[in-house]
């Protein structure tokens, strides 16, 4: 495979030393007949000088030219066109100035480039560009811009470093280095990401992040906040170890130290599995579920919950534990409903109730009240009420 351009026939450029090779060849003969140190090292010195000349004129230099590079196959890997490409002596590296063009894969277009300035190896292996980096998917219009590009045809690999921003109609990101695939349609991020989706919108901050493009799926294996917006205002706000956001469905799974606080109405929903579903506006969790209410300080735990945001009512199921923190009242049951809008909770299996002020307990098959102003009743059959002296 060939590193040398297309080019015009005048893009050759031509320097003033090679006419004086003669006049340095004479020189040397005149002063090597002359003897003596002095005039030996005077020949030295030309002789060296005129290596450096061999050396210089064995790197050639083009104007306005195009440089293709093919693989195995024949199928092209890049077609660059640039305003001057500098050879080394080897002609196995190109150094571009103004490099603009196509990257292949599979004989196929599959970003546009161009940048300040760049290096083509012969290998076929990478072509290096540096300076207003600007690469765009031809088949979804992403845009990535930086100031460093790396292109491996061979592994399918786009590495794009050094203050990188990539937009799309329906993403955008920041962050320290990108990589992207061309057939598994993924992008990801690394080093303090910052990554808006349009719709939803959703606000993403992490250190590792991955965006199948053709899936319409955000996925983060590092410590991450998601933050959802009405406007340019934050209303939920959710924290993770890991993520997985369906920018299609609106569908935001949370794991591992996963909570979700909303704004309205104003909770806190912990556990370590949170499925958040914008569109229907619910958060369902499969595991031990915490839920705190911050204005009225009731928090509730169990085995597994779900919550409807709209119309704000939680069902939460297995090892009921509910608490008033204020009054430090206390109820335990297998299920109960809470209906945030009035705090009324429902509560069924195995109802315990206890409180400080004044202190007793009360057991039953079922309870409903309050538990933030100590309103509770228990009922539907056998209750006992025992009094703490």
């Amino acid at each position: 495979m060939s590193l040398l351009p297309r080019l015009r026939p005048s893009s050759l450029h031509r320097h003033p030393i090679y006419s004086s090779q003669l006049v340095w060849l004479i020189l040397l003969v005149g002063l090597s007949a002359c003897g003596g140190p002095k005039k030996s090292q005077t020949v030295d010195k030309l002789a060296q000088d005129s290596s450096a000349v061999q050396n210089f004129d064995n790197n050639l230099t083009f104007n306005d030219v195009t440089l293709e590079q093919v693989d195995e196959k024949g199928q092209l890997l890049w077609k660059v066109k640039a305003k001057q490409a500098r050879y080394s002596k080897d002609q196995k590296i190109a150094n571009v100035q103004s490099p603009a063009g196509e990257l292949f894969q599979d004989g196929k277009a599959v970003y546009k480039i161009q940048a300040q300035s760049g290096e083509v190896r012969k290998d076929g292996q990478t072509i290096l560009l540096k300076g207003q980096i600007v690469a765009t998917d031809i088949q979804s219009g992403a845009i990535v811009k930086g100031n460093e590009l790396e292109w491996q045809p061979k592994i399918d690999l786009l590495l794009v470093r050094n203050n990188i921003t990539g937009t799309h109609p329906q993403f955008q990101a920041t962050a320290k280095e990108a990589k992207v695939y061309s057939r598994a349609r993924r992008m990801e991020f690394f080093g303090q990401v910052a990554a808006m989706s349009k719709d939803p919108a959703m606000g993403f901050k992490s250190e590792h992040l991955i965006w199948e493009i053709a899936k319409q799926l955000v996925v983060v294996d590092k410590p991450v906040q998601i933050d959802r917006y009405v406007g340019t205002v934050v209303s939920d706000r959710a924290v993770a170890d890991q993520a997985e956001v369906q920018l299609k469905n609106k569908v935001a799974t949370l794991k591992q130290n996963a909570k979700l606080s909303v704004a309205d109405p104003p909770l806190e929903i912990a556990s370590n599995s949170l499925v958040w579903n914008l569109n229907d506006q619910t958060v369902v969790s499969d595991q031990r579920v915490d839920v705190l209410h911050r204005e009225q300080l009731v928090a509730i735990t169990a085995n597994q919950g779900r919550g409807n945001l709209e119309p704000r009512i939680f069902y939460l199921t297995g090892n009921v534990k509910g608490n008033g923190q204020r009054n430090q009242s206390q109820l335990a049951a297998d299920n109960l409903t809470w209906y945030i809008p009035t705090q009324q909770i429902e509560a069924t299996g195995n109802v315990v109730y206890s409180q400080a002020n004044p202190p007793f307990n009360l057991k039953g098959p079922k309870a409903s009240g309050t538990l933030q102003d100590q309103n509770i009743v228990v009922s539907g059959g056998r209750v006992v009420t025992e009094i703490i002296p």
